[in-house]
């Protein structure tokens, strides 16, 4: 279920990933075989001390100016994912090539950030755009590709320590 987050932790070279936010992060298909698992929002302390300001000025500013009738909006994250899990199952149903892919859903600040593998004839305009259907999504991120042996549009989970710097 996309409510439950992913509150596993890695140890990579010596740092503990976490996910100190406790954003919304769930694989919601898995037919495409070696697809690399993305970091999502599992990062190390040090990247969460970095980014505490930010996160919390970012997630004011939207109320501030109008967008938000939450005061942040981190707030809207777990009702964001338990609309999106009913939104992909009436996808199963009217949209059901979705499910032959492998994708990861990241909800953070009203933002769904999709990652993973899809097929070449993956309807990616279709999909999306049927994710932002959902109540109180803002942006709706494509961090997905058909062909993942060129590489990934995302951190992987394995490299995310390494590569924290291009957060």
């Amino acid at each position: 279920m996309l409510v439950a987050t992913i509150c596993a932790a890695k140890i990579v070279h010596g740092q503990t990933l976490r996910n100190f936010g406790n954003d919304p992060f769930q694989q919601v298909s898995h037919a495409i075989p070696n697809c690399p698992e993305p970091a999502g929002p599992r990062i190390s302390e040090a990247d969460w001390k970095r980014e505490a300001h930010h996160r919390i000025e970012e997630g004011n500013h939207c109320y501030m100016e109008g967008r938000c009738r939450l005061a942040n909006a981190y707030q809207y994250d777990k009702d964001i994912a338990e609309a999106l899990q009913r939104r992909l199952e009436t996808l199963r149903h009217t949209m059901p090539a979705w499910q032959q892919s492998s994708l990861w859903i990241m909800v953070r600040g009203r933002w769904l950030t999709v990652q993973g593998c899809v097929a070449a004839d993956f309807d990616r305009k279709g999909f999306l755009g049927a994710l932002r259907e959902v109540p109180d999504v803002d942006r709706v991120i494509d961090q997905t590709t058909a062909t993942p042996a060129r590489g990934v549009p995302y951190i992987q989970y394995g490299d995310a320590v390494t590569n924290t710097s291009s957060r």
